[in-house]
């Protein structure tokens, strides 16, 4: 009876214990041997024994070591065997993964993917897992699913190699992308399907489809389109709007996305009152004129959280960097209509304990920190952080800024202010080329580098070539020469200018001169801007020379040497060089020639162009600009220092310098000693390229004119065109594109229909 029951507790042991071949009696190990390890230190082994030599080992440190050992997952299979008192551990190892290849991948490369395996559990040189193979093959299609890809079949194979490793390989049948062909809106009675279809990310198959990839199915995009039909119904004053369902279906053979989106409008509602409750740390007067949203009015959540988010900021520029401002309504059905108490909590007031500046690899932190308005240890001011941000977007080395202000643990009255950056490539080689009926082909090459070795300085060169300009030029600015923001910058340039082609004479003028500046900031936004130029003229006549350049050089010579100071005042208000919706830049220049140079001169100016926003996404573009020179001294103005007008940059349509005085056969341009020139423009989103930033169309309405010191300037004589741009921050670098036609040209003038730049951002 006994010799049955030892029996039965080896079989129990067994099953439960494959490893152990029988039950031993305890005993005293003198020596431990671990055999059929391959890649595994035998250290590794002991360290999971429960027993070393010396010790006594029991069934039940036999049935601890067992476990122990499979659960590293190292081991296919252990055993444990006993040879006079010596314990022998024979272990079979798992095979190592040696190599990961892919074939028939396109849409990825094998790097993105290897790195979701790696998250996954699977890389080379770890343990091959069958378990862990299944879930990277589910990990691939998960990343080929995100990009349409539902058709995609993943097929591995496993090759066995020498030393216990294994080949993996994932054989990637990837298939069709699926298309969106259908979204449909259900419910709506307000709104039209077109008004509603334009509002969404998610689009059907258009021209622009394989740029933005606005065709292809995404679940994080369905629910921020079904956020921004919210949205949109909210602001209209739909405050029981409701999306019922959504409902998302493809085709059998994977190719097709019908989407069906139902909505529940409810009815309009209006404002009744606004009522202000809390701790108000502002009079309730100051309060009341920062509301954007008035009793009478129908009710806009953005309106109504605009509001808010500007009580909170001026709370905010106070220190009170937590404060809140929420909106309680109280809703009256039967009569439409929403009362709101916006009840105040200030929370406490704070100070900035550290500025930390994260994801510049380039930029030097000073070049970041330099721009901080918000200083560390000062009470933290909402409105300098904005204006920090401002700046640092304004400097254009970055795609991305954002300021955040964490509380500081522990603590109820301090905060750090981290500034995160996403930098871009600062250095862009430009290519262009343009097209006109006098210049023909014109040639245009620049490099140059904003950002010099992450000092935030500026270097360049540039070559513009054509058959009536040559120019050459190198430059180079520190925007911070001095630590309270003095810039300093030198330039070097030559022109050379063979007018034939414009018709304005046989006769050709060249430049060669360099010069210093420095600015001065005022305030945050304006700046004084001073300089020097010394520049060295030469002019080149013909036979066959207008009259009016003879007498010219007749009278003072072919070559001049001419000394001009320059200053210049400039205001810049736009909240992003990058993607500009409002603001404005203003510059007004002044310039006049010094002895001991020749030449007796002055040049007066003023430039604004002003953005305002129609819009979240429509902005209007307002340029202006007068000019006005002349000599001085009794000398006379140099006809190669006439303002020009006419071309891509001043009136569209127009060819370069073909407005303004003719000479005295008629049809020669010698342009004039006052500028006068305006520009509307309309700027907005691409048509079906959703909510991508990187392009926009216009519309343009140019106007200018060019007058002699003999003309009166008349506002009859401007000449205008229209047309239509469009611009794109491709991944190949700046596009532009411009047709431009002319509304009122007269008998001489010369027009340019189509220009374009290409370039490429290194």
């Amino acid at each position: 009876m006994l010799r049955y029951f030892w029996i039965v507790v080896v079989i129990t042991i067994q099953s439960f214990l494959p490893g152990i071949a029988h039950a031993f009696d305890t005993f005293t190990v003198k020596d431990i041997r671990v055999e059929g390890i391959q890649r595994i230190e035998a250290g590794t082994v002991f360290s999971y024994l429960p027993v070393k030599v010396g010790e006594s080992m029991t069934d039940e440190k036999a049935a601890q070591a067992l476990r122990a050992l499979f659960a590293t997952g190292f081991f296919r299979d252990v055993r444990l065997e006993v040879e006079k008192d010596v314990l022998i551990v024979v272990v079979e190892e798992r095979p190592a993964v040696a190599s990961i290849a892919f074939s028939g991948m396109k849409a990825f490369k094998p790097d993105e993917v290897k790195k979701g395996l790696r998250d996954a559990g699977l890389s080379e040189g770890k343990i091959f897992d069958k378990a862990i193979l299944d879930q990277s093959e589910q990990e691939i299609k998960r990343q080929y699913l995100s990009k349409g890809h539902y058709g995609v079949q993943v097929t591995t194979t496993v090759t066995p190699l020498e030393r216990n490793r294994v080949g993996l390989n994932f054989a990637v049948e990837e298939g069709e992308i699926a298309k969106i062909r259908s979204i449909n809106v259900v419910g709506n009675r307000v709104f039209s399907d077109q008004d509603l279809l334009g509002l969404l990310d998610l689009q059907t198959p258009n021209w622009i489809s394989w740029y933005t990839k606005n065709d292809q199915y995404s679940r994080q995009k369905l629910q921020g389109d079904l956020d921004a039909l919210k949205s949109f119904y909210m602001n209209r004053g739909y405050l029981d709007f409701n999306v019922e369902s959504t409902q998302v279906s493809i085709t059998p053979d994977k190719k097709d996305i019908y989407i069906t989106v139902n909505i529940t409008e409810g009815e309009k509602y209006t404002v009744s009152d606004i009522k202000f409750g809390g701790e108000m740390l502002v009079p309730e007067v100051e309060l009341r004129a920062l509301l954007r949203i008035r009793i009478g009015d129908e009710f806009s959540r953005e309106k109504l959280n605009d509001s808010t988010k500007a009580i909170t900021d001026r709370l905010g520029r106070d220190g009170y960097a937590f404060a809140n401002a929420n909106a309680v309504p109280e809703i009256n059905r039967d009569r439409n209509q929403a009362a709101f108490t916006i009840m105040i909590d200030p929370g406490r007031r704070v100070y900035v304990r550290r500025i930390n500046v994260v994801g510049n690899t380039k930029t030097r932190d000073e070049v970041i920190r330099r721009e901080m308005r918000q200083l560390e240890g000062a009470f933290f001011d909402g409105e300098k952080i904005q204006k920090s941000k401002e700046r640092i977007d304004r400097t254009a080395y970055f795609t991305d800024v954002e300021i955040e202000s964490p509380p500081v643990a522990g603590t109820s009255d301090q905060v750090d202010v981290n500034v995160r950056v996403k930098e871009k490539s600062t250095g862009a080689f430009l290519f262009g080329l343009g097209f006109s009926q006098a210049s023909k082909i014109v040639v245009q090459t620049s490099i140059s580098q904003s950002n010099f070795l992450g000092s935030g300085k500026t270097i360049g060169a540039g070559i513009n070539t054509s058959k009536v300009n040559t120019n050459l030029s190198l430059s180079y600015l520190d925007p911070y020469y001095t630590v309270d923001g003095v810039s300093r910058g030198f330039d070097a340039f030559f022109r050379r200018t063979t007018p034939s082609s414009l018709g304005l004479g046989n006769y050709r003028t060249s430049a060669l001169g360099g010069s210093v500046r420095f600015g001065y900031p005022v305030t945050d936004i304006s700046r004084i801007e001073t300089g020097l130029t010394v520049e060295s003229d030469k002019v080149d006549t013909f036979t066959d020379s207008p009259s009016r350049i003879l007498a010219f050089t007749a009278a003072n010579g072919t070559s001049y040497t001419n000394i001009s100071p320059v200053a210049a005042f400039v205001t810049d208000t736009r909240d992003s060089v990058r993607w500009t919706t409002k603001g404005q830049v203003e510059r007004v220049t002044a310039e006049a020639s010094i002895p001991p140079g020749k030449l007796r001169l002055y040049k007066l100016g003023y430039k604004t162009v002003y953005y305002y926003p129609i819009s979240r996404d429509v902005t209007t573009q307002w340029t202006g600009e007068i000019g006005a020179a002349n000599g001085y001294g009794g000398r006379t103005l140099p006809f190669f220092k006439n303002f020009y007008a006419g071309g891509p940059d001043s009136v569209r349509g127009y060819d370069t310098a073909s407005l303004g005085p003719v000479d005295t056969d008629g049809s020669t341009r010698v342009g004039g000693t006052r500028l006068l020139l305006g520009s509307a423009e309309l700027l907005f989103p691409v048509p079906g390229a959703g909510k991508e930033r990187s392009m926009r169309l216009s519309t343009f309405l140019d106007g200018g004119q060019i007058y002699g010191s003999d003309q009166k300037m008349s506002l009859s004589q401007l000449r205008y065109s229209a047309g239509v741009g469009f611009g794109w921050n491709s991944p190949f670098g700046p596009m532009k594109f411009s047709l431009g036609k002319a509304l009122n040209s007269k008998e001489g003038d010369k027009r340019q229909i189509f220009q374009f730049n290409l370039g490429q951002v290194f």
